[in-house]
């Protein structure tokens, strides 16, 4: 009876023990099963909460637009120019000669004195719609490191200002540089082509300042280094800025102006001539045909490859867009200026190119001057009409 109560008793205190594991065991799952749901919950807020948010119609608007103007600042062709004193109208007829033959969109930056810039920004805004299409520019003033306006008068007004451009336009990866009195006698796609060439150490372009070492300047009467045997002219110069930013090209420039500014006589082309001299495998030397000027012709010509295919770029130095020592520039220049938008070239620009060169036919550059119309006359006849 004993064993019989006894045996009971565990078999009672087994099933007891087996409902109360059971039991805990249930509301173990549970809890896991709530705790389970709860994350996955504070994940699906989570996600939801890191899902992009839908855009409006004007934020889709606004991107797009933002996208499509980096595309065009990236793919365009940049043009840069050093406007002071009384080189105002000479620089509007540099940009009308860059916009009528060139097909790519061109972003013009224009360094300037603060007195220019109501008359610069007149001058452009009063073209026809049509072309305006074909560039956009942006007005900067004088600036230098420092504020040092010591540089303003380095040689020309403000011609220094192109030294610093690498530090100024830092949004920009090249450009082409050129002086005021400078015409361009064919695309800025041409030249622009130049910086396909360019090795991985080469950060300018450049032409040689002389042809003719008998004539050359920097042979003869420079008293610092410069590059090569003459030298090179800094008139029109391809920059890439990317490159200029991340060589010693700015704190170079300062320290050779401390070192040689008593000895310099075309003050930055000088300084830029100094840089090479020490870093040469920095410069790419393209022929003269791309900065075309009165030196190559005014003793005898010089300038084959512009003899055999025309210049590319005319650069009238020394005023000689407007004197009269070497009238074959000054007659591409009023040709250039005298030019209305309204007009074709084909019937406008080219006949009274030709007349104002025939003209000067028995003075030295006029010898030569098909040099000054090849190009012009190719592109007009042979590729496009502008109207």
């Amino acid at each position: 009876m004993r064993r019989r109560m006894i045996f009971k008793f565990g078999l009672t205190v087994i099933v007891l023990v087996a409902v109360f594991m059971f039991y805990i065991i249930h509301q173990q799952a549970d809890q896991n099963e709530q705790e389970r749901g709860a994350t996955e919950g504070n994940q699906i807020i989570q996600n939801q909460s890191l899902k992009p948010k839908e855009l409006t119609k004007e934020e889709k608007l606004r991107l797009a637009e933002k996208e499509k103007r980096g595309r065009i600042w990236r793919d365009s062709i940049h043009l840069s120019l050093v406007v002071c004193g009384d080189r105002g109208n000479e620089s509007i007829t540099l940009i009308k000669s860059a916009v009528l033959f060139t097909k790519s969109y061109i972003i013009i930056h224009i360094f300037a004195e603060e007195e220019l810039h109501s008359a610069l920004q007149y001058q452009l805004n009063s073209w026809p719609s049509l072309v305006r299409k074909k560039f956009e520019y942006h007005l900067y003033g004088i600036i230098y490191p420092d504020s040092n306006q010591e540089w303003k008068m380095l040689f020309k007004p403000c011609a220094s200002q192109r030294l610093f451009i690498p530090s100024i336009l830092t949004n920009v990866d090249s450009l082409l540089y050129v002086d005021t009195d400078i015409l361009f006698l064919s695309p800025l796609e041409e030249i622009w082509f130049h910086f396909s060439r360019f090795n991985s150490t080469q950060l300018i372009a450049l032409a040689p300042e002389s042809e003719d070492r008998q004539t050359g300047w920097y042979n003869r009467f420079a008293r610092h280094p410069y590059f090569g045997e003459l030298g090179v002219n800094s008139g029109v110069m391809l920059m890439n800025l990317t490159r200029l930013r991340n060589s010693t090209w700015l704190s170079s420039i300062k320290n050779y102006y401390k070192e040689y500014k008593l000895k310099l006589t075309w003050g930055d082309q000088d300084l830029i001539n100094v840089y090479f001299h020490f870093h040469p495998d920095e410069l790419y030397v393209y022929p003269c045909e791309w900065n075309y000027r009165p030196d190559h012709c005014m003793y005898m010509s010089v300038c084959k490859g512009a003899e055999r295919g025309g210049a590319y770029v005319l650069h009238g130095s020394r005023r000689a867009m407007h004197n009269d020592k070497q009238p074959a520039f000054k007659a591409v220049y009023l040709a250039f200026n005298a030019y209305s938008f309204q007009d074709e070239m084909k019937t406008s620009l080219l006949p009274l190119l030709l007349k104002n060169l025939e003209a000067t036919a028995k003075t030295p550059c006029g010898t030569v001057r098909d040099v000054f119309s090849m190009r012009v006359a190719q592109f007009i006849n042979h590729d496009v009409k502008y109207r």
